[in-house]
This record gives structure tokens, C-alpha cells and sequence, in this order.
């Protein structure tokens, strides 16, 4: 029997999900910063598309994951 305080595999893989999502997130702002910084305007443009083809449906699938991972442990 599983024990209450113990996470299910969908919190995990949930939890994970985000983390990774958040640190790349971090990882293109820093891109943007330093790219704006040092005059290489070139790249902006690829950032700005990879996110808004890429990520943005990933952050809403992911936002859809976290939902459903809260509704599913609130019923547990």
C-alpha cells in the first residue's frame, strides 16, 4: 500500500517537467541579455521565434500537466 506522504510518478515527472522547463526559460533570457549586450543583434530574432513555436505550446501543455497533477493529488 502506498504510503500518503509518498510521490506519485505523475508528481515527479511534473515537478521535473517544470523545473527543466524553467531552467531552460532562464537559460534564453540570459542568451538575450548578453546578446543585447555585446551588440549581437542577429540571434534576437531566433530566440523570439523558438519561443513563440516552441515553448509556448510546451508551457501551455506543461501548464495542462501541473493541472491535472493538482486535481488528480487532491482527490488522493
Amino acid at each position: 500500500m502506498m504510503d500518503r506522504n509518498q510521490d506519485t510518478l505523475l508528481f515527479r515527472f511534473a515537478s521535473k517537467s517544470l523545473k527543466y522547463f524553467l531552467l531552460v526559460l532562464f537559460g534564453i533570457a540570459i542568451v538575450y541579455v548578453l546578446s543585447s549586450a555585446l551588440g549581437i543583434f542577429h540571434i534576437i530574432p531566433i530566440l523570439l521565434y523558438l519561443l513563440q513555436q516552441f515553448f509556448l505550446p510546451l508551457g501551455i501543455i506543461l501548464l495542462c500537466l501541473i493541472t491535472t497533477t493538482v486535481i488528480i493529488e487532491s482527490l488522493r
